[in-house]
């Protein structure tokens, strides 16, 4: 048993820091001495704690000492059989898992609404998708999670596929039946792959729907930075029993950088202690100022804030009550509206807004009198700027047609269209509001007449297009002569 109390990296760093050693290696600021504009900004503490691995650091690449410890009490804590320190985000922990799981042509079960990190896996390692079309609810506009008997034909019609990939939850909270999904996969020998991106809670609160690792998943990639508190880009990869942690350290070396920061690291630490030790009155908390929130926001009349009365057992097998995502048509507003009011009007920053919604990331830091000025500020969004919803989008989600594999249209020959003359093209790149990243289109995919609609009305609204070669989202890259 692993003492959670412990930080054993952080602890290593602590008594480096008391050592005064004299640098002569990188990084070249030398504790800040070579850079005080950044020393002010940052804190000689920061500066201090932003060193080079060396032997009574370790090396994050080829852990064995103090780094190795972290990971083994991490896993421990996760329940989890390995669990792997990621400095390169979420992206580098999901592109990490499915490389792991598939070689040049092998096939991997997913739902379409994933975020671009693992069909920029894809692209990287060429295997194929084999898409499961998630459900939409109308009235919101959202695709849903992966329905059972969706993911069991797919694995009767692929049995030569070698993992399923689940969002755990989604962006919006909802959750499908994973550990049902996880006994189909291991039935038929694929393993389950999990993007946990928003889930850090479930593995430290109470009554949030099953985490990745308690449902019997082989692989989790766990955004710690997202509602555990650590600092941005820091996440955690975690394993299970199937999984060959010495061969997954090979394909996370790949890609990850030889220079990782202790800054990172050190925080991935701290925040494990503490949602170790106080996860559950935590996240309570968390819980609690959601479900205000979302009680006050529904009285106001017009908004929408959605919870647990999407359950369907199914395609919304769970939802997770800590997410505080709206519904805001029924103002006139769409999503990306109302989050560019609140920035600009109100000081307000949320997590995004997109054609219907918005989500307001309620997490370990949040105070009561924060939500409340949210609240008040949505109140009065809708009596100074409210109108009718008439001719608005109103969905997020397009099933797109999948022509070619991401791989081959990502790195096939290709032209440069104006938007409106790609109808019938097989799109070669990546169309995307960020956040969420769900693409809207992406490589090997057939361009519609909806699907332009659609980028030209979240334009239009203000979203935050990502992706394409052209900044400006007017031209779009189509596979030459197709």
């Amino acid at each position: 048993m692993k003492d959670q109390n412990t930080a054993p990296l952080y602890e290593a760093l602590q008594k480096f820091r008391r050592m005064r050693v004299v640098p002569f290696d990188v990084p070249g600021h030398k504790r800040g001495r070579g850079n005080a504009e950044l020393c002010e900004f940052l804190g000689q503490k920061c500066m201090d704690a932003d060193v080079n691995s060396m032997k009574p650091l370790d090396n994050l690449c080829h852990p064995v000492s103090v780094i190795r410890e972290a990971e083994d009490t991490a896993a421990e804590a996760f329940g989890a059989a390995h669990a792997f320190f990621m400095v390169g985000g979420t992206t580098s922990a999901v592109q990490s898992m499915i490389m792991y799981a598939c070689k040049s042509g092998d096939k991997i079960i997913l739902p379409r609404n994933v975020h671009r990190s693992a069909i920029n896996s894809l692209i990287l390692c060429d295997a194929v998708p084999v898409y499961v079309n998630p459900e939409v609810n109308d009235k919101l506009g959202i695709a849903l999670g992966m329905s059972v008997a969706q993911v069991e034909k797919a694995i009767e019609e692929n049995p030569d596929a070698k993992a399923v990939l689940v969002n755990n939850p989604t962006y919006y909270g909802v959750c499908s039946d994973l550990k049902r999904i996880t006994e189909l996969a291991h039935s038929k020998g694929m393993l389950v792959l999990v993007d946990e991106a928003h889930g850090t809670h479930f593995y430290f609160g109470e009554n949030f729907p099953i985490s990745a690792m308690a449902a019997g998943a082989d692989a989790a990639s766990v955004s710690m930075h997202k509602s555990g508190g650590s600092l941005t880009q820091s996440s955690f990869l975690l394993m299970g029993k199937a999984i060959n942690s010495d061969y997954m350290r090979q394909i996370v070396n790949l890609t990850q950088t030889t220079s990782a920061s202790y800054l990172l690291l050190s925080s991935l630490d701290i925040s494990r202690k503490r949602l170790a030790l106080h996860g559950k009155e935590i996240f309570a908390k968390t819980v609690e100022l959601a479900e205000y929130a979302r009680s006050e926001i529904n009285d106001i009349g017009g908004y929408y804030a959605f919870s647990k009365e999407l359950i369907n057992g199914d395609s919304v097998f769970d939802f997770d009550i800590s997410k505080l995502s709206v519904h805001t048509l029924s103002v006139g507003l769409a999503g990306i509206e109302v989050y560019d009011l609140l920035r600009d009007e109100y000081d307000i920053q949320i997590e995004f807004g997109d054609i219907g919604n918005i989500l307001a990331y309620l997490s370990v830091g949040d105070r009561k009198q924060d939500v409340e000025r949210l609240i008040s500020a949505l109140a009065e969004i809708r009596r100074r700027f409210g109108k009718s919803g008439a001719g608005m989008l109103s969905h997020e989600y397009i099933n797109p047609t999948v022509a070619l594999s991401p791989r081959r249209a990502f790195y096939a020959e290709k032209e440069s269209l104006p938007l409106e003359q790609t109808c019938g093209r097989i799109c070669s790149e990546f169309v995307m509001c960020y956040p969420p990243g769900i693409p809207i289109l992406a490589p090997g995919e057939l361009i519609t007449a909806e699907i332009i609609e659609y980028i030209k009305y979240a334009k239009e609204k203000g979203c935050s297009m990502t992706g394409t070669e052209d900044i400006n989202i007017e031209r779009l890259n189509v596979l030459k002569g197709v």
